[in-house]
């Protein structure tokens, strides 16, 4: 099977696209993708902070470097919870409120330009096909009838 007939050859094709996109306008303001997406993740409350990570399907390493830099940015600033002393939220400041404006705009005009020029109903099926494999994927067993090693063939 050759890589482009493969289904994860066109999402990782089509998201190393978008991720180049995002960066190329977010470096515009000094900042990423990554910084984008925590600021349209983080509430207007606050957002508690071990809840970002699965909130954005992060790695709680990339996270914690985010927010570090985020917070030396003056983008974000924690605090700790008045009613659970042990947990600490994450804020906007101003600055962290105008970037997240900032990324907005960018997610919402990628969004229109998709829509615009692509066939409403081709459109649809797209989403309807990746949230089916967003199941699929989900579901337990997907390699469980392998009978080999699948890197060096040897009998499991």
């Amino acid at each position: 099977m050759k890589p482009e007939e493969t289904i994860d050859f066109h999402i990782r094709w089509l998201w190393a696209k978008i991720s180049r996109l995002y960066n190329a306008e977010a470096s515009k303001h000094n900042g990423s993708m990554s910084i984008g997406y925590v600021l349209l993740n983080i509430d207007k409350e606050g957002t508690f902070s071990t809840k970002l990570g699965p909130k954005m399907g992060m790695e709680s390493r990339s996270l914690t470097r985010t927010l570090k830099t985020m917070e030396e940015n003056a983008l974000i600033e924690r605090r700790t919870d008045p009613d659970d002393r042990r947990m600490v939220r994450v804020f906007l400041t101003e600055k962290g409120k105008e970037m997240r404006e900032e990324s907005k705009r960018t997610v919402i005009d990628l969004n229109e330009h998709v829509r615009n020029n692509i066939d409403p109903d081709k459109f649809a099926v797209f989403l309807d096909v990746v949230k089916e494999m967003n199941r699929l994927v989900d579901k337990p067993g997907i390699f469980k009838n392998r009978t080999t090693h699948p890197i060096s063939n040897e009998k499991n």
